[in-house]
């Protein structure tokens, strides 16, 4: 595949025509806590001389009072010109636009017409045509239907599961009951204690390719790189365990779950000498179910907790089902089916649908998406739009109602290349003017800013900026979006400076070999630089 082409076309089963098995990829995303999308609104009190901006309605700093006199400082170009100039970066490339959004001044430009990889940064472009689209209040269903006749308390037929892409079920981050929980009650309410016939997942409002182009095979097992289908549970993943032996040089004790993970485990992980740090990779091959672990775990330690990419959600999902309902006495005498495996398709006698899961909508899981940077949502989310607006639950028909939309927005067509909606391909490109445009026409919408805006993360606060700015100059006045992937990273959004200025900004790194610290070290350098500045 060429990775000049801007729409790809999917098909079934594969990597990336894969069995529904796909496997899922992508840059490393920063680990999260489990706790609820934070929705922050700090007030600034009248005549407060100090404090970051109020990060729900990004609105102006107070100027401080008595506030020193500083030595005059150079124009803007020169100042920035001067960071990025870091004879660290010299082999590299940073794209960089900065303006003011109350006049549109240019503040600073730097390669960026240019394009450039930008990783998580390609959520901005899904996000804000996801809000456009389908709306804030928008919410995934999901379907659990019966067919054939009850009798006593037994199902004389299937149960069939209608997915419809909803990536937060039984997601950790969300406090909502296990939804396995609430439907095997809604079984009960409906007198079904027995079933004859076969739990059935269909996925079919979406296609079979789980994983995006330009995907790297040597991470389609991880976590971070679950992949998407119309029925997705516990982010497509398993979790991963260990623990050390109880000897030196012993193996690791190592546990999966939830149940019906339906992969295979080989670990040669054993314990080391006490006070080391645990030294563990995993893979699994793209296709396969069979995950290897590898590498040792200090005696001292109490456990290492990983994830691990499930190869078919569709299976995993009513695998994970049918447990639940076993556990409450409700038996499945025919087994649990993805349907596209099915010789025999689901019937249609009696068909009733008993229960409907609705999402949260999707302000609450758009702010999980982006604070947190959780790569399967954006996935979801793009095939949403291909489903909803261009009638084809594919990542192609996605990205043509992206493309669509950002053309009506005024930005070039050649201005970006988008091969999924997480930023996890390297077939991505797209420059910073392109961004900041982005940025600007969601600035101006009253509909989409504040929403938007609180879907961010903030500067030493929260979601990948949570351990970033604190201390600093930028906490509470930077709201940006992250993106990293090896030797990219990349930082675009919006920050009030000391006067109250509201600027936005688009910058990225490319073709480094330094480290990502040292990156965010220059660009924080830069963004603090505009903070007092201006």
């Amino acid at each position: 595949m060429s990775p000049g082409s801007r729409v790809q076309s999917s098909g079934s089963k594969g990597l990336p025509r894969r069995s529904r098995s796909a496997a899922k990829a992508g840059p490393r995303r920063a680990a999260w806590v489990s706790r609820p999308p934070v929705f922050l609104a700090l007030v600034l009190l009248a005549g407060c001389a100090t404090g970051p901006p109020s990060v729900s309605a990004f609105a102006p700093v107070g100027a401080t009072a008595d506030k020193p006199s500083v030595p005059p400082v150079p124009p803007v170009h020169e100042a920035l010109d001067a960071i990025f100039n870091d004879p660290l970066f010299a082999r590299a490339t940073f794209g960089v636009r900065v303006e003011s959004l109350a006049d549109s001044r240019v503040l600073y430009t730097r390669n960026s017409e240019k394009l450039v990889v930008p990783a998580s940064n390609m959520k901005l472009l899904t996000m804000s045509v996801a809000a456009e689209k389908l709306g804030w209040d928008f919410v995934f269903e999901t379907q659990l239907d019966a067919a054939g006749t009850v009798a006593d308390g037994t199902l004389t037929g299937d149960l069939i599961v209608v997915g419809g892409g909803d990536p937060s079920i039984d997601s950790q981050n969300f406090g909502a009951s296990p939804l396995f929980d609430e439907w095997a009650e809604s079984l009960r309410a409906a007198g079904i204690r027995r079933v004859e016939g076969r739990l059935i997942g269909d996925d079919n409002v979406f296609d079979d390719t789980i994983v995006g182009p330009g995907w790297a095979w040597d991470y389609l097992g991880d976590g971070y790189a679950a992949g998407s289908s119309a029925l997705n549970y516990n982010e497509n993943t398993a979790v991963i365990r260990i623990w050390p032996g109880a000897t030196l040089g012993a193996p690791a004790r190592v546990e999966l779950s939830p149940p019906g993970h339906g992969l295979t485990l080989t670990s040669t992980v054993t314990t080391a000498a006490a006070g080391g740090t645990p030294s563990i990779s995993q893979f699994r091959q793209p296709g396969s179910d069979a995950l290897a672990l590898n590498g040792t775990i200090p005696l001292d330690r109490a456990v290492v907790v990983r994830t691990a990419a499930i190869e078919n959600p569709t299976q995993f999902f009513v695998n994970g089902f049918k447990a639940a309902l076993e556990a409450r006495d409700i038996a499945v005498r025919g087994g649990a089916w993805d349907v596209d495996a099915l010789s025999t398709p689901p019937t249609s006698t009696g068909r009733r649908t008993l229960a409907t899961r609705r999402s949260l909508p999707l302000s609450s899981l758009g702010a999980y998406f982006l604070k947190e940077s959780q790569n399967f949502y954006g996935e979801a989310i793009l095939k949403t739009l291909g489903q909803r607006v261009d009638r084809a639950g594919s990542t192609a028909a996605g990205k043509r109602v992206v493309n669509e939309t950002l053309t009506a927005w005024g930005i070039p067509e050649d201005s970006y290349l988008m091969y999924d909606g997480s930023g996890l391909s390297r077939y991505n490109y797209v420059s910073a003017d392109a961004i900041v445009l982005l940025l600007k026409h969601v600035w101006n919408d009253e509909r989409q800013r504040g929403p938007f805006l609180a879907a961010l993360p903030v500067g030493g606060q929260d979601g990948t900026l949570g351990l970033r700015m604190r201390n600093t100059v930028l906490a509470g006045r930077v709201q940006a979006k992250t993106g990293t992937i090896s030797n990219v990273r990349s930082l675009s959004g919006f920050l009030v400076t000391e006067s109250g200025e509201r600027l936005v900004f688009s910058m990225i790194a490319n073709h480094f070999t330094a480290t990502s610290a040292q990156v965010d070290a220059v660009v924080e350098r830069a963004l603090a630089y505009l903070a007092r500045s201006r």
